[in-house]
């Protein structure tokens, strides 16, 4: 059987099943994988038979994606270990710098193991912006302390990598210094960029070799472009790529979101990207899933070397899950922290 090449959308389903529209939106060569959410999900059992439906999609080796990053931001519940925002490990590092970074190992790879388990291939972590302004990041970033964040990232990274999760970085150049939430509002950050590559570029730059992929901010920075990052070669080709010599893999962040429609429609969202650097673009709403690919025409060039290569391996069981885990000493700490510590949102 000869494997299509991956496209490089990224699209999201409805349901806890594939329905027939679906499974012809899987077979489409613009496509090179899905992008999970709770509403994907009911328990393992179902997750575990959604994730075999579609490895079992005909020709591809489609790439399954969530974003799993404990706390707000962590998609399957029930059934999966409670992961703790990663503000909570921030916090534990004013006490214990040591225990901080063991339990932010612990963190990437239980969540890595327990998806790549159920056969989800890649979550969209962990979140390298500054945390303690904008609205949407808040708790799921570690630290407002650049240096605590790269120093806690760095052992979640040793965690995932364990696990045969590949690490992705979020948002870059940086959301958090930002209050407005760019899912509901357009983002505009005036600051400079010398100010900008001082704090927010600062962990992905110290980051760079050990993430496997990163991804965009829907947010402008008027001072370096007037693009959003994006849909910014300055951003993508020229920081990412030239000067921090990142050689992973670049997603969009999902087309969906309000502050990314300043590019027009899907179409253009999608190339408009594309152009810029990223190699792959998310499209989460099943609705604008169903308008993207009924275009006459559609045609990108295919995505898949940096597809492939995020592809999960996992290299661990439930067992080691477990002794990995130590779960009543990490229940006991973080319900303590919680109760005793107040987060950002």
């Amino acid at each position: 059987m000869t494997t299509q090449s991956l496209g490089p959308l990224l699209i999201g389903l409805s349901g806890t099943g594939i329905t027939a529209e679906e499974r012809d939106w899987l077979r489409h060569p613009s496509v090179g994988g899905v992008v999970l959410f709770a509403r994907n999900y009911r328990d393992l059992s179902q997750l575990t038979e959604l994730t075999a439906a579609i490895a079992g999609i005909e020709g591809r080796e489609l790439l399954i994606c969530v974003d799993h990053e404990g706390g707000r931001v962590q998609r399957f519940r029930e059934g999966f270990t409670r992961l703790p925002p990663l503000a909570i490990l921030g916090k534990l590092y004013a006490d214990s710098p040591s225990t901080a970074r063991d339990f932010a190992y612990r963190h990437g790879r239980v969540m890595a193991t327990e998806l790549l388990l159920c056969g989800v291939d890649l979550s969209f972590a962990p979140v390298l912006d500054v945390g303690d302004r904008s609205v949407v990041i808040g708790d799921r970033a570690f630290s407002a302390d650049t240096d605590i964040i790269i120093d806690l990232s760095s052992a979640y990274i040793a965690g995932m990598h364990d696990a045969g999760m590949m690490a992705t970085g979020k948002h870059f150049p940086g959301h958090g210094s930002v209050e407005a939430d760019s899912h509901t509002d357009n983002v505009c950050d005036q600051r400079p960029l010398d100010e900008i590559e001082r704090l927010d570029l600062k962990p992905f730059a110290a980051l760079s070799e050990n993430l496997d992929a990163v991804m965009m901010a829907h947010v402008v920075y008027p001072e370096a472009d007037a693009l959003p990052a994006g849909y910014s070669p300055f951003w993508i080709r020229d920081i990412l790529r030239r000067k921090l010599g990142f050689r992973g893999t670049v997603f969009s962040d999902d087309l969906g979101m309000f502050a990314a429609k300043l590019a027009g429609g899907l179409v253009e969202r999608a190339r408009d990207s594309l152009q810029a650097g990223c190699d792959a673009v998310l499209v989460c709403d099943p609705a604008d899933v169903r308008t993207l690919l009924a275009t006459t025409g559609l045609a990108f060039a295919d995505a898949d070397d940096a597809l492939m290569r995020l592809k999960g391996r996992n290299t661990t069981s439930r067992e080691d899950v477990e002794r990995v885990g130590e779960w009543r000493q990490w229940k006991k700490t973080i319900e303590q922290l919680e109760s005793e510590q107040s987060l950002w949102v």
